[in-house]
């Protein structure tokens, strides 16, 4: 007690004293907080959060009308803090996010003051999980729960064996299936690319994993699929389709020289290489897919630990590449191939048309990301790629041997420098954003937003909501199988319902952030909100016309 100040009151002194002292102050706790389609993104780093032990977290600002107190504040960990998701208030709706919040961050290890000022989201604040109990969202707790993380690694097991099946898999599949009708009667071989194929699908999905929960960790919104958001990743993926396309089509082959070495283990090599290049680009082509089953089990992988969440990852992996590494090593499957021959050859130019549409799709993609001036460059990189590997072809034919070949080679180096240039000019295109594709829509659409949505509700009115990208195929097929049909346009004006689209081509955190709240870590996600207001229901990833339809009608 000060000295002058008057003795505490001897009935209330004590208690009183011990509140005062325990009341929340500075810290020395940094914070940042931005804003984006009605969520405010509060992160906090240092002081007493610095690797402490929180597994309950609130936020209460001094203002009224900051944030919407009835809504849930979701949370997470991070190596130096945590982060909040808060649903913006009526003060912030009316005029924006124009300075810093000030408030008290409350957890079950103590409380303090804070000023988060405006700004990006501070590194080492997320990317370890999601917060326990009901002050944290009420989301689950990202401690080690043996049973969650079991049913998860089901679940993406599951998922991988569906992936198999999905529609972006299916040029991998082509290239599998001509690997096996060139093993299937060497059966060591067979088993030796097998192995080597599932541990390029694993160990690709690791460097995936790793790469995500590392930029979560450093305080990035992203989600599965988020490497098909950057321009120059589709750019390059779209060329190295072309190539694989063209190397089936005989224009050029890999490893011929070491082919013809000899019988040793050189002669193998390519092979082996092969198969676990395979493997990899299964991986890469898989990204834009999510299969049922697969979408739950990666949205809870997200929020576990990371050893936890690695093994959920190889999981989906291991489902992935199961398949073919049970063929590849079932002698009685293999013998039904028929025997290598010419046919093989016929095969192999067949396949390669799977790998063109997959390297056009990808250009179509691209060309929505950067408009007309990217396409135009990245379909001159795909003419001088097709050129300087056609050259290559040639110094590997006998005609082109001693003067002739080393020309050829001299002029495929140059072409394929030119390629690489284009297509870092390509990749580094401005992104326009044209807002949501309407493209082979019959439903008029509208952008999605939270506050869109509360405005239709408030309006007495149902929201369906279609959370898509460009680069998904699982989406583009849904839209035109079960949300472009007259029928369902019908059963939209008979509820009285509003369509919003949320478009995830390009990266947006307050689409991830949503996608993240709702258990998910990627796309499609489609979700209905009834007409009296409350919580949506989600819709299945596989949509059908029906299925809509009814959704619709309850929904009234």
């Amino acid at each position: 007690m000060r000295e002058g100040a008057p003795p505490l009151d001897a009935k209330h002194g004590a208690a009183v004293q011990a509140v005062l002292e325990a009341a929340p102050r500075p810290a020395g706790i940094d914070a940042a907080v931005s804003l984006s389609n009605g969520v405010l993104t509060l992160s906090a780093t240092g002081g007493p959060l610095a690797e402490a032990k929180i597994s309950r977290a609130h936020f209460f600002p001094f203002e009224g009308g900051i944030i919407d107190h009835a809504a849930d504040q979701t949370a997470q960990r991070g190596a130096n803090g945590l982060t909040l998701s808060l649903a913006q208030g009526g003060e912030i709706r009316a005029k924006g996010l124009n300075g810093p919040i000030s408030g008290v961050l409350a957890t079950d290890i103590g409380a303090w003051e804070i000023t988060a000022k405006p700004g990006p989201a501070l590194a080492g604040a997320s990317g370890q999980g999601s917060l326990s109990g009901e002050a944290g969202g009420g989301k689950p707790s990202s401690t080690l729960d043996l049973a969650g993380i079991a049913r998860s690694a089901l679940f993406a097991l599951i998922g991988g064996l569906i992936l198999n099946l999905m529609p972006c898999v299916f040029p991998i599949l082509a290239m599998k299936a001509a690997s096996l009708a060139a093993t299937a009667h060497q059966a060591r071989e067979a088993r030796r690319d097998g192995l080597l194929f599932g541990v390029g699908v694993l160990a690709t999905f690791l460097v995936l994993a790793g790469l995500l929960l590392a930029l979560r960790a450093g305080g990035q919104a992203i989600g599965w699929g988020f490497q098909l958001q950057s321009p120059a990743v589709i750019a390059g993926l779209s060329l190295l389709m072309l190539a694989v396309g063209l190397n089936l089509s005989g224009v050029f082959q890999i490893g011929a020289g070491l082919q013809g070495a000899g019988s040793g283990r050189l002669s193998r090599l390519s092979g082996g290489a092969g198969a676990f290049f395979t493997g990899v680009l299964a991986v890469v082509v898989a990204a834009p897919c999510t299969a049922p089953f697969m979408a739950a089990a990666l949205g809870a992988a997200l929020l576990m630990p990371w050893p936890a969440a690695l093994l959920v990852f190889l999981m989906l992996g291991l489902g992935l590449a199961l398949p073919y590494v049970a063929i590849s090593f079932s002698p009685g499957l293999l013998r039904r191939f028929p025997r290598p021959g010419p046919w093989m050859d016929r095969l192999k130019g067949l396949l390669a048309f799977p790998m063109y549409g997959a390297a056009l799709w990808l250009a179509w993609v691209f060309s929505r990301q950067t408009g007309a001036d990217g396409l135009g460059l990245l379909l001159i990189a795909g003419l001088t790629a097709a050129l300087g590997l056609w050259l290559f072809g040639l110094t590997q034919t006998e005609r082109a041997h001693g003067r002739k070949g080393l020309i050829a080679g001299l002029a495929a180096v140059i072409v394929l420098a030119a390629t690489l240039g284009l297509a870092v000019l390509a990749g580094r295109s401005p992104v326009v954003d044209d807002g949501p594709s309407s493209e082979g829509r019959a439903l008029s659409a509208q952008p999605w937003s939270a506050e869109a949505v509360s405005a239709a509700q408030g309006e007495g009115r149902p929201v369906l909501v279609n959370f898509t990208a460009d680069w998904c195929v699982t989406c583009k097929i849904n839209e035109r199988a079960a949300l472009s049909s007259p029928r369902v346009a019908e059963a939209l004006q008979q509820a009285n319902a509003v369509y919003m689209v949320g478009d995830w081509t390009r990266r947006d955190d307050a689409i991830t952030h949503e996608l993240e709240r709702r258990g998910r870590s990627g796309v499609p996600l489609y979700l209905l909100y009834p007409a009296g207001g409350g919580e949506p229901r989600i819709l299945p990833q596989l949509l059908t016309e029906g299925v809509v339809i009814d959704s619709l009608k309850s929904a009234r």
